[in-house]
């Protein structure tokens, strides 16, 4: 069994935890950052099925905050992103609705952001965090500065601080799991956050789609609520791969059901917009149980009161989009940085 020590142990790879990471690591401090996926960034995933990719989680993010913005146009000017449309059509028959809103989109897929960010950072994917201990001092009974966490292996991360930015009833049970004492308030607040499930499904064609444009179609209040066409995105340029979102409800009747048949049931949201010649060469789905937040804290991050630096972070963090993770999770690593720096005065050199 091994112990690796940081200054900040971020749990989750999302945008959230690796903008956090970045602004902890440029504030002098050390960070590891550890995620039970195998690859970074969340809900902002790409996949590769045949020759093509399909982003299946969040598809696309908007900036309302020049906070975010600063960082938008510095990815804008690398190549990272590019402008995807200003609005979607709702079908057919209805022309892209303009809200004046650029969508922005990763040039390789929503993946792109996340792994530019991961770059030059101590991350490591396929770690799944079980417990998380507040470390005994030499003092019986007293509690230390600092952190024991012990993924599934075995390993032990000590740390100063600690940044959680997996969904909220995940954070909890693993908070709960090491008898890490959260006070009554900290505790109400994160268990008042809720969230909305989502299957999605991805179709590689051959043949035709005729989906209006810009490639997409978005309808809230519909079974099939987001559709669109990667290779018209721009990140599958050698495939044509169809996304299918189901909305929640379609979403918890098929959340234990086999894949074949959740991929049976979002296919009917491609039939209005396939020839009858199309063949649908493969197909998989993914199920994403945390995708929607319902319920939001109303503050950018959650400060744990009473214990060694502790914060949460996420989308369900006032604004429930990317943008909103991203600015939750610099707000996370600034009030982080100010405790850890007024109680071990580390040199930002």
């Amino acid at each position: 069994m091994s112990t690796y020590e940081a200054d900040v142990l971020i749990v989750g790879a999302g945008i959230a935890g690796l903008m956090a990471a970045n602004a902890l690591v440029k504030d002098g401090l050390s960070v590891i950052v550890v995620d039970k996926g195998r690859g970074v960034g969340g809900r902002m995933a790409t996949r590769r099925i045949g020759t093509g990719r399909a982003d299946h989680g969040a598809q696309f993010f908007t900036v309302r905050h020049d906070a975010f913005n600063q960082f938008v146009q510095e990815w804008l000017e690398q190549g990272l992103i590019r402008q995807w449309s200003t609005g979607w059509s709702r079908g057919s028959a209805f022309p892209p609705s303009q809200d004046g809103y650029p969508r922005y989109v990763g040039a390789n897929g929503m993946t792109t952001v996340p792994k530019f960010l991961a770059e030059g950072l101590d991350v490591r994917k396929g770690v799944k965090v079980v417990k998380v201990t507040p470390a005994l001092s030499e003092v019986e009974g007293a509690v230390s500065h600092h952190y024991l966490t012990t993924d599934d292996n075995g390993h032990q991360y000590q740390s100063k601080a600690l940044l959680m930015t997996a969904p909220a009833p995940q954070s909890l049970a693993i908070l709960k799991a090491g008898n890490v004492p959260l006070n009554t308030l900290d505790q109400i607040a994160l268990k008042h956050i809720a969230y909305d499930p989502c299957i999605a499904a991805m179709y590689w064609l051959e043949g035709s789609i005729n989906l209006p444009k810009p490639g997409a179609i978005q309808r809230p209040d519909q079974t099939f609520p987001w559709i669109a066409d990667n290779q018209r995105k721009g990140i599958s340029p050698e495939a044509v791969l169809i996304t299918v979102h189901a909305n929640p409800e379609i979403s918890w009747e098929l959340w234990d059901a086999d894949n074949f048949i959740k991929i049976a049931v979002l296919q009917a949201g491609l039939q209005p917009f396939i020839t009858p010649e199309t063949i649908i060469k493969e197909a998989q789905a993914h199920r994403w149980r945390y995708a929607i937040p319902t319920k939001l804290h109303p503050n950018r991050t959650l400060v744990a009161k009473g214990l060694p630096p502790l914060a949460f972070a996420g989308d369900a963090f006032q604004e429930p989009r990317v943008e909103g993770a991203a600015l939750s999770g610099l707000a996370a690593a600034n009030a982080l940085s100010k405790q850890l720096h007024a109680t071990f005065h580390i040199d930002q050199s």
